[in-house]
């Protein structure tokens, strides 16, 4: 009776042994991603949909990177993008701004120059994702004034707009916080996952889960 005993717990564990063996152990896979300055309030959601399949890596150049996040489509879309939202730029004051709900022909003339010299006007380096849509929509080619400032990112925008009492600059609606009032809408644009090549595998999963 013993010896069978013994042979049937031998019998099992060998059973056991070899299902674990051959279960298959998933390696997760290294996700490359760039994140434009106005785009980063979206790589927490990357880090939530990679879950368990996936490790991501975030990178400083977009052209080494599985996955580039920016607001609104670049002027020449020459690879594969996906809409995972959509953000609306505006044109932003201090409360104590002089300067009050703006037309477009106002806006056009206030970033040129031509408005209020009192105002502190604040602009993104061209490039910019954030002033891509901003001159497309508001500018439409003009040239911004030579006296405008330059903001390196929508965060030191935001505290330039409330710690300054005559500035007025661009910000996403994301970014929008603190003692500011918004005086013109510049329109909503799609927040992009952009790829270098069809993505497949991981790359593919994540911007699924991105989309949802």
């Amino acid at each position: 009776m013993q010896r069978t005993v013994l042979i049937l717990i031998i019998f099992f564990t060998l059973l056991i042994s070899s299902c674990l063996t051959n279960t298959p152990q998933t390696t997760p896979q290294v996700v490359t991603v760039y994140s434009t300055s106005a785009a980063t309030p979206w790589l927490g959601d990357v880090y939530t949909c990679a879950g368990s399949f996936a490790v991501i890596s975030r990178v400083d150049d977009p052209s080494s990177a599985d996955i580039s996040l920016r607001v609104g489509e670049p002027k020449f879309l020459t690879s594969p993008a996906y809409q995972i939202d959509e953000d609306e730029i505006l044109i932003v004051t201090n409360r104590q701004s002089p300067v009050q709900n703006l037309t477009l022909d106002e806006a056009q003339a206030l970033f040129a120059g031509l408005g209020d010299p009192s105002v502190q006007v604040w602009v993104y380096a061209s490039g910019e994702d954030v002033f891509d849509a901003f001159d497309q929509f508001v500018m439409k080619g003009r040239s911004i004034s030579s006296s405008a400032y330059v903001a390196a990112t929508p965060q030191q925008m935001s505290d330039v707009l409330n710690s300054e009492s005559n500035a007025v600059g661009i910000l996403p609606r994301h970014w929008k916080a603190g003692d500011v009032r918004e005086v013109y809408s510049v329109g909503k644009v799609p927040v992009l996952a952009m790829t270098e090549y069809e993505p497949e595998g991981a790359i593919a999963q994540l911007i699924g889960c991105l989309q949802k």
